[in-house]
């Protein structure tokens, strides 16, 4: 070979290695959670061997470039496993990943020489939060898309083998690709889309949703109605400049909140661009695995010290039962004055399976905000309806008009979905199991039009009626959306007598929610029993049916009621009602005229009764006929009422006036959990018997319940005029957290406290009958000297994820010569199902 030859060949050698060294490889993909089939926004994807990566979006779509030698690819991210393929040598290719969560245990501490770098870029963002913050503005609007998806996951082998779950073995088998090539497999059971316009504007502090489009197919949805209202941003906005952000009921503590290094521990991990914006990566964990705080990674702004990026996850060490974890995933931008406002949102609740044969759920929450437009607030009177429907909001269902709504397209997997909900809703054995969970939900049997009900009070007995059946009925929204009919026939095997209760309820408005309702009725009862102010709790009520009456009653009554929402949060009623009473025990009382000395025993009343309320941040939806409250946030419910009585109107033997005024707060205290505070005060000006006073609910049983005086009993004491203040307060997982030994239990500490002070005039204890006043169990009890029945209480909730039990300590009214019988100490129980 000629010395030429040999250049030639180097030289081609050297060109043809250049080529490949030179060559470019560019990769895209996606990244998803393999459980859920999610996008994984700000995982980290690396070429093997080269310090050349990419970060995925929100979406989790990556792509990289390089032109060093590389045979993998590797996808990495906090909480879960990392992993690695194959790269080919071609110079465009896709390479998707599916990650697994990694179980492990709470990092170490690491203990630095002096200040961890990364709480200086908190203490930033502290005092920046005013600068940040959404809620700095005086108002902001924007268009909203929102995706939701409930799926049933880790379906267990011994589940499939069931008979039910074989009659949906076919699309089992092809569900099973949904979360992807390696995923699990997971069963669709609702998806919804909406398109909404949001409006905030500051002082007053006022919110409006305005659900301009929904699409909604589910298993047992019918009606679309209520679940749109349901479905909007609204319900899925969380804002971590807020101390604490409350989700599925519980508070959690943000990692920025004021208070940030009582709860968390931080690493700053990396510094980047994103998009424009030189951002510090902070990792960070709770003290605490067992406290309501999150596990996750954010990115901080360099400049402004804002908020760019977050990812946040609660595993299933926390102190929340049947949450395998929870995701929020989130990406903000700045507005034209400065503060920033999401632009997207992901939310992820794995719901564990309650046995081992069992199933679990996913729900998958996706919101999307654009056209942000800034400082330009509506009339205060635009926020009246907080949550407001378009008319045509169910219409337009074609595939074709939802393109060009959304602000993404739906994926495959999507789209597969709306398919697989299509073809179980049509499976026989999917119908009847949707039933029978309706009707345990609605507590009615629906018949189309007419609902028959409720079960709770098919039957039940007493020391009065003995053996007690009952059925009933109501019309639903298919019969009329204007008016709806109801009506209960009863009968009683020991005394004999039918009962009924029939009503009929116009809706005369829903903008502005407008009732006119009519109710007769004839049945037995319980003094102090008040079925007005306990509706909102059917349980109890349905409990006052059974067991032993010791002041019963019959009672045949007529009432009409005219309610009307007057304007945002403020609501009047008005209502007459004539009342018959017929004691079933030893009563008896003193005409308080004096014009006869005969001890009467029956009465009758007419009475006119006025009611305001008023809720300022109440939020309610419409569920068909029905108007339902969600409750408030950070005022409180405030309610007055006045009943007259007059005198001759049809056979009403008294004139009197009464006043009540109570108000309701929940109060959030931070690290302490979350407190209920109850005050109540009632005033009667007239001599009167006193099954028409005030009869403070007494507990005889081994229940404890939150509406009742729990060591009193039945019947003790009756005012006249009274004030009372019943609190509640759940501390969560607050110091059992840090027992090592106590806080893998989950046990939540919680405390009590009923106190009413009031009296009986004397007027008023000279009218009961001495004659009928003198046996112990039927003696009607009366506080003395202005001292006040006082009970405390702790207990533990949270046993066995369902027990809870209350130690309850009665510390007046306790003198063994004046109240023998009295129970200083109780230890009493009960069964309830809660995060």
């Amino acid at each position: 070979m000629t010395f030429l030859n040999r250049i030639i060949l180097s030289s081609l050698s050297l060109i043809l290695s250049y080529g490949f060294v030179v060559a470019q490889i560019t990769v895209r993909g996606k990244v998803t959670d393999a459980s859920s089939g999610d996008p994984l926004p700000f995982v980290n994807v690396v070429f093997k061997g080269t310090s050349i990566g990419a970060t995925t979006d929100f979406d989790g779509n990556y792509t990289i470039t390089t032109s060093s030698p590389t045979d993998s690819l590797i996808a990495s991210y906090i909480g879960y496993k990392s992993r690695a393929k194959v790269v080919r040598k071609t110079d465009l290719q896709s390479i998707n990943f599916q990650l697994e969560e990694l179980v492990t245990n709470l990092q170490e501490i690491v203990v630095r020489a002096g200040e961890n770098p990364a709480f200086e870029i908190l203490r930033n963002v502290v005092k920046n939060k005013n600068k940040n913050d959404k809620l700095g503005l005086t108002a902001y609007e924007y268009d909203t898309y929102t995706k939701i998806e409930i799926d049933v996951d880790n379906i267990s082998p011994a589940l499939r083998e069931k008979r039910f779950m074989k009659k949906i073995t076919t699309v089992l088998d092809s569900v099973d690709r949904i979360a992807g090539e390696d995923g699990k497999p997971i069963l669709p059971l609702f998806i919804t889309e909406s398109v909404s316009k949001l409006y905030y504007r500051d002082d007053p502090s006022l919110k409006k949703e305005l659900i301009l489009k929904t699409k909604i197919s589910g298993v047992g949805v019918e009606d679309g109605t209520t679940v749109s209202q349901l479905v909007g941003s609204s319900f899925q906005e969380y804002n971590f400049y807020d101390n604490w952000l409350s989700i599925v009921t519980k508070e959690f503590v943000s990692p920025i909140a004021d208070g940030w290094r009582l709860y968390y521990e931080y690493d700053l991990t990396d510094s980047l661009y994103i998009g424009d914006h030189y951002c510090y990566r902070l990792d960070f964990f709770p003290k605490s695995p067992q406290d309501l705080a999150f596990t996750g990674t954010m990115w901080i702004t360099k400049d402004e010290h804002a908020l760019k990026q977050i990812d946040v996850l609660m595993g299933k060490q926390a102190n929340v039962n049947f949450i395998e974890k929870i995701r929020i995933q989130q990406e903000l931008a700045p507005t034209p004055l400065g503060p920033w406002v999401p632009v997207k949102n992901r939310v992820l609740i794995d719901v564990g399976e309650l046995t081992k044969n069992s199933a679990g759920m996913l729900a998958k929450f996706y919101t999307s905000n654009k056209n942000i437009v800034v400082n330009q607030p509506k009339e205060v009177a635009f926020y009246e309806r907080r949550i407001q429907m378009a008319e045509d909001a169910n219409m337009h269902k074609e595939e074709a008009y939802w393109d060009t709504l959304r602000h993404e397209p739906l994926t495959e997997t999507e789209k597969n979905v709306y398919k697989m909900i299509d073809t179980l809703k049509n499976i026989p054995i999917v119908k009847t199991y949707t039933d029978i969970i309706k009707v345990i939900v609605d507590g009615y049997i629906d018949l189309g039009k007419v609902e028959l009900g409720p079960y709770l009070g098919l039957v039940a007995w007493n020391n009065i009626e003995g053996f007690r059946v009952q059925g009933g009925f109501k019309t639903n929204y298919k019969f009329s959306k204007r008016f709806i009919y109801s009506g209960t026939l009863a009968y009683g095997f020991d005394d004999s007598r039918i009962k009924f209760n029939a009503s009929v309820q116009h809706i005369l408005s829903r903008r502005r929610w407008t009732t006119m309702s009519w109710r007769v009725r004839s049945d037995v009862a319980r003094v102090g029993v008040d079925d007005e102010n306990l509706a909102d709790n059917p349980l109890f009520l349905t409990a006052t049916r059974w067991g032993y009456f010791r002041r019963g009653y019959y009672f045949d009554e007529g009432r009409v009621a005219f309610q009307r929402e007057l304007f945002k949060g403020f609501t009047q009623k008005i209502s007459v009602k004539h009342m018959t009473f017929e004691p079933t025990y030893n009563f008896g009382y003193l005409d308080p005229e004096q014009k006869t000395t005969d001890t009467l025993q029956r009465f009758q009343t007419t009475e006119v009764t006025l009611e305001a309320r008023f809720a300022r941040d109440e939020l309610f939806i419409q569920n068909d006929n029905e108007r339902i409250s969600l409750g408030t946030d950070k005022w409180p419910v405030l309610t007055i009422r006045y009943t007259r009585g007059v005198k001759g109107v049809l056979g009403s033997d008294f004139n009197y006036h009464k006043v009540r005024l109570s108000l309701f707060k929940k109060i959030r205290t931070g690290p302490l959990g979350v407190g209920y505070l109850n005050l109540t005060g009632e005033y009667a000006f007239n001599t009167l018997p006193y099954p028409l006073l005030s009869l403070h609910l007494g507990n005889q049983s081994p229940l404890y319940s939150n509406i009742t005086y729990n060591l009193m009993d039945f019947g003790e004491f009756i005012s006249d005029h009274y004030a009372s203040v019943q609190y509640r307060q759940y501390l969560e997982g607050f110091l059992l957290n840090r027992l090592p030994l106590i806080r893998k239990l989950k046990w939540r500490l919680l405390a009590t406290s009923n106190v009413v002070v009031g009296g009986m005039r004397t007027a008023n204890r000279n009218l009961i009958a001495p004659t009928f006043n003198s046996q112990e169990t039927e003696k009607a009890g009366f506080f003395k000297n202005g001292k006040p029945y006082v009970e405390v209480g702790y207990g533990v909730e949270n046993i066995f994820r369902f027990l809870r039990v209350d130690f309850v300590h009665r510390l007046t009214y306790i003198d063994p010569v004046e109240n023998p019988d009295a129970r200083k100490f109780g230890i009493l129980f009960t069964v309830q199902f809660q995060l």
